[in-house]
């Protein structure tokens, strides 16, 4: 088909995955929203929120729904890189073998990723970054789609390995998860103590996923949209000369080019699954809080003054 159909196609195909995980999944509607940009985006995600708000049934939601394999790590302080890259093993014919981890998947939930230490991170964000493992000499390709969604818990710090810097940026959206509505958790509540267990359908393959990833870096962008984009993240950093004296005030880091790329990206995807061909500013604003969050750091003044990113992009947007 052409990308005009395509892109008919994919809005409908969109329309359909929500349908299919709101029989599971009650609201957080725009948190679903950020993780299907992310994974049509070709991106990873990071999720932030309380224990015992369905992180791990929604994305094993989701994975039914693409039709995707899904396997969940729980990391902790005792594990190491093998234990989820995989690790060679002598059979019983004396002959190396190589036992695959659970990183071998199409979608990997990363459970408290801040619980395990850096050498076990960073194997996890190489893989991501490479879509490889390297393991006793061998490359070892991942499967495609390659999607890594990583949570972490914000309420206990004692006893973590907080993600440097350098490590967020590699997550194209940090997406906030909040608790639901009280109608909502009414509605949770009704779903999961009752003896009724309901089926998710899956609408894509891990080709046809493919296939959209490449369509949507196929849309063309205005340059007056990729302008606005690198301006917004310019802004954000204190020595620029674009930069506002709120972001001086406020801000002891600004977003790198990576928030460029991945806010193109995103309003590409955001663009399609809204049937447009091409998009525009708006689209930008639509994904900016989520791509720019993790990517700026606050200083002591903004702690102080209960200033949040939230806050210092909206004053930029």
């Amino acid at each position: 088909m052409s990308d005009v159909e395509a892109i008919h196609a994919l809005v409908q195909k969109r329309n359909q995955l929500k349908t299919e995980i709101a029989k599971i999944i009650v609201g957080q509607d725009d948190v679903i929203d950020q993780i299907v940009l992310s994974i049509f985006s070709g991106g990873h995600a990071l999720l932030v929120g309380v224990p015992g708000l369905a992180k791990t049934l929604m994305v094993n939601t989701l994975a039914q729904a693409l039709g995707l394999d899904f396997k969940r790590i729980q990391f902790t302080p005792d594990l190491m890189p093998s234990d989820i890259l995989g690790s060679e093993i002598l059979d019983e014919n004396r002959h190396f073998k190589f036992i695959k981890g659970p990183i071998f998947s199409n979608i990997i939930l990363a459970d408290e990723i801040n619980r395990t230490p850096p050498k076990t991170q960073a194997a996890l964000l190489e893989a991501m970054q490479e879509r490889a493992v390297t393991i006793a000499g061998h490359n070892y390709k991942l499967d495609l789609p390659y999607f890594v969604l990583a949570t972490q818990n914000p309420i206990e710090q004692e006893g973590t390995y907080p993600l440097p810097e350098a490590q967020l940026d590699r997550f194209m959206f940090a997406i906030k998860l909040d608790y639901p509505s009280f109608l909502e958790e009414v509605q949770v509540v009704k779903n999961t103590t009752s003896d009724v267990k309901l089926g998710i359908n899956s609408l894509f393959t891990a080709e046809e996923i493919i296939a959209y990833q490449h369509l949507i870096r196929r849309i063309p962008v205005a340059d007056n949209v990729i302008e606005y984009a690198v301006t917004l993240v310019s802004k954000t950093r204190p020595n620029n000369p674009l930069s506002n004296d709120y972001v001086k005030n406020y801000l002891d880091w600004g977003a790198g080019p990576r928030a460029s790329q991945n806010l193109i990206i995103a309003a590409k995807a955001n663009a399609a699954f809204n049937g447009k061909f091409s998009p525009d500013i708006e689209d930008v604003k639509a994904v900016a809080t989520g791509i720019l969050r993790h990517r700026i750091i606050k200083n002591y003044k903004a702690d102080a003054e209960g200033i949040s990113e939230e806050m210092i992009i909206e004053k930029l947007l």
